[in-house]
């Protein structure tokens, strides 16, 4: 039997712990685990095992990529990254950055994480109160569901909830069928077959996979089972989920669904309406800090999947697919999020310990001065556009370094006029560039004064560049990670 997305299996302690500690799944503890007098006993004993041994599922690989390059080739420690187990990996954020993978690219099956390319298709074709049927196919599709009904009618916004909260395999199938039924009509076409109607909501989600740009995705189905009479080419790969995982969280209507543990929804049943109530199959929503979905998965050939959102400022999407199991797969998910805030380190871009008042009263870092070229011993104090701007980086990265470019500019200068900038970078990356910006006016010679800066540069040399001030850069880039203190 095969759980396309999975109603959680794992109720009990003994239970989850004998999912949660590898060493102690072996014949002789799955010999244990019916007997339940003994399960009390067992469960201690693999409670304080885990105690001891906290990284039983430690997988670093020398080919994960972290950071754009190679475990083995950035010469990495393993508590330099993160440990999964899942045999397709990535971490992204909501603009699309990535930070860890591993197989990324590589199709596999992604069982009912295919739901949420079902929701997008469903929310970017028809309205939020388009009717939703469910048929007798739909109902009794079987595995995971919602428990609807032949007969049953809802609007879309309330099958979602069905859908992606329980993982309802009965309400994404009278979602594509009535979905499609809509597009058939709406080109011309017959939509008395159910079958012709799904297979033209499955071309959609084909298509909306085209516009997203996905690299490696088929859909055959919307649901996610790919076994028995479901076994048609489909497969995703993990950059491909963390995609549709961001397209789909930038929808409100999804974003406030999976964010639920515990949802409602309102059905229509012989004409009477009733509420569906629902636990979400996301066990972390309400146990880790910014955990906002989206959407979990299990069959026999996609293995454990999850595909997590996490929102501390940004969003982060940390995809697992093919774990070890139902529990390790969320474990796997949390590890990459620990391991990108514990690495993540904000550099001030403006660490000068000078301060200078502006013209408009606000006291702001001396970053540099900045030769002005009108003059021959004068310099324009200079601070950066947003003084209070930082950087992300990561410390296992090494120290951000910084490199300014003057204009020297000659003339009347103005307080906020651009006067060059400062490039940072993190192992020859350009991390961040911030504009310098002149803190007060620095006016330009009077015509005496203009003829006596032309004769002395004349007579020096008008192209020597000893003839105006020095440049100086006061800004000085924290230490972020101190090989030396290390060794």
């Amino acid at each position: 039997m095969q759980y396309a997305n999975d109603n959680n299996q794992t109720n009990n302690l003994a239970t989850g712990l004998f999912c949660a500690i590898g060493p102690l799944r072996s014949p002789l503890c799955r010999l244990l685990l019916p007997c339940r007098l003994l399960l009390p006993t067992v469960a201690l004993f693999a409670l304080l095992f885990a105690m001891a041994c906290p990284n039983a599922y430690a997988d670093v690989r020398k080919a994960d990529v972290v950071l754009g390059a190679t475990v083995e080739a950035q010469g990495l420690t393993l508590a330099d990254c993160p440990s999964v187990e899942a045999e397709y990996a990535i971490l992204m954020d909501q603009n699309g950055n990535v930070f860890f993978e591993r197989n990324a690219d590589a199709p596999t099956q992604i069982a009912s994480i295919t739901k949420i390319m079902t929701a997008v298709t469903a929310l970017d074709s028809v309205p939020t109160d388009t009717i939703i049927e469910v048929s007798e196919n739909a109902a009794y599709i079987g595995e995971s569901t919602a428990y609807l009904q032949p007969g049953d009618s809802m609007k879309l916004s309330d099958a979602l909830v069905a859908m992606l909260v329980p993982s309802g395999n009965d309400s994404a199938q009278a979602i594509a069928e009535s979905v499609g039924a809509v597009m058939l009509q709406a080109e011309g076409a017959d939509s008395s077959d159910l079958n012709a109607c799904c297979d033209r909501f499955v071309a959609a989600m084909n298509a909306k996979s085209a516009e997203l740009g996905l690299s490696d995705t088929v859909w055959a189905y919307p649901h996610g089972l790919d076994d028995g009479i479901f076994d048609r080419e489909q497969h995703s790969t993990a950059r491909d989920v963390a995609k549709i995982s961001a397209y789909a969280m930038q929808k409100q209507a999804i974003r406030d669904i999976v964010s639920q543990s515990h949802a409602t929804c309102e059905i229509i049943r012989y004409g009477e309406t009733i509420v569906g109530e629902f636990d979400s199959t996301d066990q972390i929503l309400e146990s880790y800090e910014g955990a906002c979905g989206i959407k979990t998965g299990y069959t026999d050939l996609a293995g454990a999947c999850f595909a997590g959102a996490c929102n501390r400022g940004i969003d982060l999407y940390a995809i697992a697919l093919n774990s070890v199991d139902e529990w390790v797969r969320f474990e796997d998910v949390m590890a990459v999020w620990d391991w990108f805030y514990s690495h993540g380190v904000d550099v001030p871009l403006a660490t000068s310990d000078t301060l200078v008042v502006d013209t408009s009263g606000n006291t702001v870092p001396l970053v540099a001065r900045v030769p002005a070229a009108a003059w021959m011993d004068k310099t324009i104090d200079a601070t950066i556009a947003d003084p209070d701007a930082t950087v992300r980086v990561f410390d296992i990265q090494g120290n951000v370094s910084q490199e300014a470019e003057y204009d020297n500019p000659g003339g009347y200068v103005h307080a906020g006029d651009i006067v060059g900038k400062i490039t940072y970078r993190q192992r020859n990356k350009v991390v961040a560039v911030a504009d310098l910006v002149a803190v007060q006016d620095v006016p330009s010679p009077n015509i005496l004064e203009a003829i006596t800066i032309w004769w002395n540069r004349l007579i020096g040399g008008f192209f020597d560049d000893a003839r105006m001030a020095e440049p100086q850069l006061l800004n000085q880039m924290p230490t972020i990670n101190d090989k030396s203190a290390q060794s």
